[in-house]
């Protein structure tokens, strides 16, 4: 199998992105989150759900989504690994990363669950990154 290279630079970037994207999420700052999407970008995260497009649709996405915890105390972590980024045509990035969802409720034991594929178009302009679609699979939905 033959990848074509992505400059370490630009890989670095990716990964601070992502890192600072995920902080967002979990820290239930969902405006910050979807503000790393472009103005019209798509999430989709759950299987068979339609996708949110635009920030102020994922925000609102995310908000419903998170109202199934308001009686849990739960945090949640997501951990992305094994990125895997394919230059495009036009200039974006195809970004294919595994993800798990770490789950912690007090004096619980961390649970991980569920595990995921995580699969975003990425705009990189300069020093910013965006994204500009994103689907989640779930391993679970084979």
């Amino acid at each position: 199998m033959l990848l074509s290279a992505v400059r370490t630079d630009v890989y670095a970037q990716v990964q601070h992105f992502y890192a600072h994207q995920m902080q967002a999420l979990d820290g239930g700052r969902f405006a910050d989150y979807a503000a790393t999407f472009c103005e019209d970008g798509s999430f989709q995260h759950s299987p068979g759900a339609e996708p949110a497009v635009g920030r102020e649709a994922i925000v609102d996405e995310l908000v419903a989504f998170h109202r199934r915890f308001e009686n849990d105390p739960v945090q949640r972590r997501h951990w992305f690994n094994h990125i895997a980024l394919e230059e495009q045509p036009d200039g974006s990035l195809q970004s294919t990363v595994y993800a798990l969802v770490v789950t912690v409720r007090p004096g619980g034991k961390p649970e991980i669950a569920p595990s995921c594929v995580v699969h975003d178009v990425l705009v990189v302009e300069g020093d910013a990154v965006h994204t500009r679609s994103r689907l989640v699979t779930h391993d679970q939905m084979f």
